[in-house]
């Protein structure tokens, strides 16, 4: 950060309040972004942030302006009246309820940007500014507020902020209930109906806020990226709403400073990482990509070491040299590594004619695999009408996943000195 004669220069100044507006308005989104991405209505979220646009310019013409209350509240009428327009024409006209979402805002954001055209003169508004915001002049539109210069854009954002963080300490409980049992609330008596549309007002108030800073596409990011995200990484709802207004606050900063750095638009780039964020927790949360590639890696290994140790199991058992059966290329490599580690933790020894030789403890695990196969076999010989060469294959595949308790079971089933169909006898159950 840029020092002059011991305190921050002009330009430091400008781009970190530029950056605490977008941190305030990132963080409103994330907040009611969180309650809308689990109540699965982010898409009217998106329908509402676009179709406020006429709205605004309707309060702009009636003497308000940006982040004013005549402003705030012609969005919040505009967002009642899209949500209104929207049902009805999903339950009256058999129209689907995201088509009808669909009609409804984009016809609703094009009146607006033709009003914003046709108006240019009288309105202070602009098309590019209504879709990117204007985040990087933000800090030139200030209102004195105990003797320091404030940006109005901070400024509405803050208190839309604090209001939204009222309304949900208020609401929360209720928010809560219908978000994960709309009818055991309903039949509890909650006013479901009057919380869904505090969330939808609240969202208003959050687009109308977030509006001049960051414009309508960035805003949509914002109700929806950071939600998203935090929903991959955490599970409670209290959670998932503290995650998702961090992550909308760090991806604000780190774009905007991203787009200072590469000179283009602070929005845009903003809307980047949080696509970006969003990835990596795809990547790496608990159950993300990363996780369940490496759940996949960590079973087929045991997999093929289970295959080894039963094949030598079965080598033993049938009186001949203890051999693998022959593999193909590239299942040979992983067969071979497997050997190796099996040697290597001594559940494998090789013999003096150069063979492999179970050891007492890899018998044991051995013995458990092959007798989960043969005691599958014998509950489908025995319930299920298969030949005997269908028995194979799905008992080859259930081997690895059978414990003790429902090897039991199946024991109790079959016998306790049965052989499976087959014919082979099926080993006891290791102490």
């Amino acid at each position: 950060m840029i020092i002059a004669n011991g305190w921050l220069s002009e330009q430091a100044v400008m781009h970190a309040w530029a950056m605490a507006t977008a941190a305030v308005v990132s963080a409103g989104c994330g907040l009611v972004g969180t309650l809308l991405v689990v109540r699965r209505m982010s898409l009217l979220g998106d329908a509402i942030s676009h179709a406020v646009l006429p709205g605004i310019v309707v309060a702009v013409l009636a003497g308000g302006r940006l982040g004013g209350p005549i402003v705030l509240a012609g969005a919040t009428v505009t967002a009642l009246f899209t949500v209104w327009l929207t049902r009805s024409l999903a339950g009256r006209r058999g129209v689907a309820e995201d088509a009808a979402s669909g009609i409804v805002f984009t016809t609703l954001f094009a009146v607006g940007v033709v009003l914003v055209s046709a108006l240019a003169s009288r309105v202070d508004l602009d098309a590019s500014c209504v879709l990117h915001g204007i985040l990087e002049l933000v800090p030139f539109d200030t209102v004195p507020l105990a003797g320091f210069e404030i940006p109005r854009a901070f400024l509405t954002g803050a208190i839309v902020l604090a209001a939204l963080l009222a309304m949900a300490v208020l609401t929360w409980k209720e928010q809560l209930f219908a978000a994960f049992d709309t009818d055991a609330a309903r039949a509890a008596g909650m006013p479901v109906g009057l919380a869904t549309t505090g969330l939808l007002a609240a969202t208003a108030l959050a687009t109308v806020a977030s509006f001049e800073a960051v414009g309508a596409i960035l805003v949509v990011a914002m109700l929806v990226v950071p939600a998203a995200t935090a929903e991959l990484l955490v599970h409670r709802l209290h959670s998932m709403a503290l995650v998702a207004v961090l992550v909308a606050v760090v991806a604000s900063c780190i774009g905007y400073l991203a787009a200072w750095h590469f000179n283009t638009s602070a929005a845009g780039m903003i809307a980047v990482v949080l696509g970006l964020g969003y990835l990596a927790a795809a990547l790496s949360a608990p159950d993300g990509v990363v996780a369940r590639l490496a759940a996949r890696g960590r079973l087929a290994w045991r997999v093929t070491c289970e295959d080894c140790l039963a094949a030598l199991w079965r080598g033993e058992e049938a009186g001949a040299a203890a051999a693998l059966p022959p593999a193909v290329f590239p299942r040979a490599l992983g067969q071979h590594a497997a050997l190796l580690w099996l040697r290597a933790s001594g559940r494998i020894t090789t013999a003096s004619d150069g063979g492999w030789r179970l050891s007492t403890r890899g018998r044991a695990e051995a013995e458990t695999v092959v007798r989960s196969h043969r005691l599958w076999e014998a509950w489908l010989g025995r319930h299920a009408e298969l030949p005997l060469d269908h028995l194979h294959p799905p008992a080859e595949w259930i081997e690895h996943h059978l414990g003790a308790a429902v090897r039991e079971r199946l024991e109790a089933e079959v016998g306790v000195a049965a052989s499976d169909p087959h014919g082979r006898t099926i080993p006891p159950e290791r102490k």
